[in-house]
């Protein structure tokens, strides 16, 4: 089932895995590391990955590849994504320096209040307010691992893919600009520029691997930053599995569909393009984004194996733990090949993650399904203003809760702030029973203009939800029991993720690794990759709005 990629990188992984421990590591300094010496920086985004789970695979496993690195950089212990933790703002802001009040990116799927709706042709007289939708919806077969491309012999031919998949992107499904009235493509959404288009500007080679088509965003506003993005589609149905299930419904297949980025990398480090069928030369910038351990945290149970962790929340459960020898090989097979290429002395390594997922305790688990939630305040709106269109206009709720109003007075924010936390709802346990919590799971909510303090933007900001809502730990708005876990609010579990930053060459020095444990954040590496390749941090406009600092 997992095809010839699988197999490849398995055995190169096994390989790297055991050169990387022979040589535990060391990591020179960090002004070495900070110094520009770099010619290549390698990112690797792992979702769902703590800081914690970084410690515990390298204290459990002291001659793995994870623990080379670790014994080898500079392991930032005290980092943060961003608020909220959805995927999106957590990759732009890798990529940018930039928090969601500087790139305008709030979530992968959110409502704008000053753009018309997918479809409109005609704009005069359409009343602004549009979703925007920045998921698999925006594919031309959403259905299909190639977007639509139409590729035969899938997935084995995956690699064919098209490294400008922006074509894959139907433009009917876009928000419309009501000044052009054309549709709004991600990198047009973006407010700022990313690494990628800086050091392509340069004249140095980028590539990128991700789960959508609408990752086309990472090279920023002009579009052209990326020269090879691949990104094949992982909500689409999963090949050789039951009708119905995408790539994140089985561990398995995830660990399958990561295999095929991975394999795009290691060709990227060949010098090819992730097809391997054009000699382009290694990337400056370039990496790719796991899936693996982020299935294995929120799925109950796969292959056989209980999903999550263990009792406590502190111990990694059978399925996690897989995943993350999983990572672990991964990394082990890269570090390899940058060694066979030569290219060890002058390549840094980026360990770090889009976001957690919380809880991690499975006790602490209450699912709450958000749509009798959003049924009762928009009754109860209509009740004191009859005639009044429902209130909830859109919402986005995974262990969060975005909510954007028909009416965006400040009295109406307030309305709402009110309703949920004077009411309560039921969900269910990790073993199905039945938990009521008050403030309708609720530890706190910001309305109107306190949304928009929160977030540092001008309350007539279009982009930001009207009620931004803090989950009492636990919480995940979802129905039914499909899920143990989720991201995207502002939960310590949520936003504390690795950033472990290694050269490779360093690897076979002993034990000059540090633990730093200054508080950062993962906007921090934006500036971070391009001192490592001797461009200008400031070259970022995030950078220059946000002063954000390069790790030292």
């Amino acid at each position: 089932m997992f095809g010839t990629p699988i197999k490849r990188m398995a055995a190169i992984g096994i390989a790297g895995a055991l050169a990387s421990a022979a040589a535990t590591s060391a990591f020179a300094s960090t002004a070495n590391q900070n110094s520009g010496h770099s010619k290549h920086v390698l990112l690797l985004s792992v979702d769902g990955m703590h800081q914690s789970d970084l410690a515990w695979y390298v204290h459990a496993h002291p001659h793995s590849a994870l623990a080379a690195l670790a014994g080898a950089g500079v392991d930032y212990s005290n980092a943060r994504t961003t608020v909220p933790s959805d995927s999106f703002p957590g990759m732009t802001a890798q990529l940018t320096g930039g928090n969601p009040k500087t790139t305008g990116v709030y979530y992968d799927d959110t409502f704008n209040h000053a753009l018309l709706p997918a479809g409109t042709t005609k704009c005069a007289g359409v009343a602004p307010g549009a979703e925007v939708d920045f998921t698999e919806d925006l594919d031309k077969n959403k259905n299909s691992l190639d977007a639509g491309q139409g590729l035969s012999g899938l997935p084995g031919s995956i690699l064919k893919m098209t490294g400008k998949p922006q074509t894959l992107i139907d433009p009917a499904k876009l928000p419309v600009d009501p000044k052009t009235c054309t549709p709004v493509r991600p990198h047009q959404y973006l407010k700022v520029n990313t690494v990628f288009e800086v050091a392509h500007k340069q004249g140095l080679r980028t590539a990128w691997s991700d789960k959508h088509p609408a990752y086309e965003i990472l090279g920023g506003p002009s579009g052209t930053g990326l020269d090879d993005l691949f990104a094949p589609e992982i909500n689409s149905q999963a090949i050789g599995y039951p009708a119905g299930q995408d790539w994140t419904m089985d561990n398995a297949a995830t660990q399958q569909y990561d295999g095929y980025k991975v394999q795009a990398v290691l060709n990227e480090i060949d010098g090819y393009d992730h097809s391997r069928s054009v000699k382009a030369g290694t990337p400056a910038v370039f990496g790719t984004n796991f899936q693996t351990v982020s299935t294995a945290q929120k799925l109950p149970t796969s292959n056989g194996l209980k999903g999550g962790y263990l009792a406590g929340g502190t111990v990694p459960g059978p399925l996690v733990s897989r995943a993350l020898d999983f990572i672990n090989t991964s990394v082990g097979t890269m570090t390899a090949e940058i060694r066979k290429q030569g290219l060890a002395n002058n390549t840094t390594i980026i360990l770090s993650a889009k976001h957690g997922q919380s809880p991690t305790d499975p006790t602490t688990l209450t699912r709450i399904d958000d749509g009798p939630i959003k049924d009762a305040i928009n009754a109860a709106w209509t009740k004191a203003h009859p005639g009044a269109a429902p209130l909830v206009k859109f919402s986005t709720d995974d262990d969060v809760m975005q909510l954007w109003l028909s009416n965006r007075s400040q009295a109406a924010a307030d309305f709402v702030k009110k309703f949920l936390l004077t009411h309560s709802a039921t969900g269910n346990t990790v073993t199905g029973a039945a938990r009521t919590l008050s403030a309708s799971g609720l530890k706190t909510a910001y309305a109107g203009a306190e949304a928009a303090k929160f977030f540092g933007v001008p309350v007539s900001d279009p982009r930001h939800a009207d009620v931004f809502g803090i989950v009492q730990h636990g919480v995940v708005y979802t129905g039914g029991k499909a899920k143990i876990a989720e991201h995207g609010g502002a939960d310590q579990q949520d936003r504390n993720v690795p950033i472990l930053v290694t050269s490779v060459g360093d690897l076979a020095a002993h034990h000059n690794g540090r633990t730093d444990r200054t508080p950062v954040e993962t906007t921090q590496i934006a500036p971070t990759i391009l001192k490592l390749l001797g461009l200008n941090p400031n070259a970022l406009q995030a950078v220059g709005i946000e002063h954000t600092r390069a790790l030292g």
